[in-house]
């Protein structure tokens, strides 16, 4: 008995590696940098938190990388790369939380440390000696940023990496918080989840300083279009193919159709400007 329960306080202790990109389902690369990072630390617990995100798309992998306040402390690799053998530095971000965020400076790391209490600190990955050689030039996933993380799960300081970068010196993220001003909410669409609901960049402390009660109305306009519709708790509360405000389940708010798609009905797209007001 004992036998067992060590294995299993050994099995927990194993460091979490996640791997995120807009890689599809049909790359070779997702199963390529899992391997890499498992030649490396062979006791990581490799997660595939996503892949086959929008091409190129930093607004949804950014919102893809905020769910990590979801996933056990760990080391995160972002592989959504436009800018990839560019002058863009590839970087390593510790979060107030205590995890590690690998990927390019482009922003894409940065909406996550919202939710992972901040920036503690930011290097640049300049040391050879943590990368797989020969680097390509097109693929950092593999060759710097998999074996960043993987080193870093196995005890390597980050001041091994590079560089100090001043957080301020960062490039900024895709998006900004959304503001409140009065009875409006000035956002933006983040990402456009598979039944076609809009994930707004509005934080659930936020919607509750906004204090609408639940099945008071709200009017919603983007791309000259108004749409009223409740504050709800779950889809079901308003009749099927009606639209609907609510608290999605990772930290944002969600705009939807029950049984529907709000995208399609309205033809919303990523980056839309959203104005929301009492």
């Amino acid at each position: 008995m004992a036998k067992k329960q060590n294995s299993q306080n050994s099995k927990m202790k194993r460091p979490f590696i996640t791997l995120t990109s807009d890689f599809g389902a049909q790359s070779q690369g997702v199963g390529i940098m899992e391997a890499v990072a498992l030649e490396i630390n062979s006791e990581a617990n490799v997660i595939h938190l996503m892949h086959g995100l929008p091409d190129f798309n930093l607004f949804y992998a950014a919102r893809t990388m905020e769910t990590l306040n979801y996933v056990p402390l760990g080391y995160h690799v972002c592989v959504v790369d436009p800018g990839v053998g560019t002058k863009r530095k590839p970087i390593i971000i510790k979060t107030g939380r205590g995890d590690y965020l690998v990927g390019p400076d482009n922003g894409v790391l940065i909406p996550a440390t919202r939710f992972l209490g901040g920036i503690k600190k930011a290097v640049e990955i300049t040391n050879i000696k943590y990368m797989r050689k020969p680097v390509s030039p097109i693929f950092h996933g593999r060759d710097i940023f998999t074996p960043a993380a993987a080193y870093l799960s196995k005890g390597v300081k980050m001041e091994e990496f590079g560089k100090n970068i001043d957080p301020k010196d960062l490039v900024k993220a895709p998006y900004d918080e959304a503001k409140i001003k009065g009875n409006n909410i000035y956002s933006k669409i983040i990402s456009i989840n598979k039944f076609g609901s809009l994930h707004l960049n509005i934080m659930h402390s936020a919607w509750d300083n906004f204090n609408i009660q639940l099945n008071n109305n709200i009017n919603l306009k983007f791309k000259n279009k108004s749409i009223q519709m409740p504050c709800a708790v779950t889809f079901g509360d308003v009749p099927k193919g009606k639209p609907l405000i609510l608290k999605d389940d990772y930290g944002r708010v969600e705009v939807a159709l029950n049984c529907g798609s709000f995208k399609k009905k309205y033809k919303a797209e990523i980056g839309d400007d959203v104005l929301i007001t009492k």
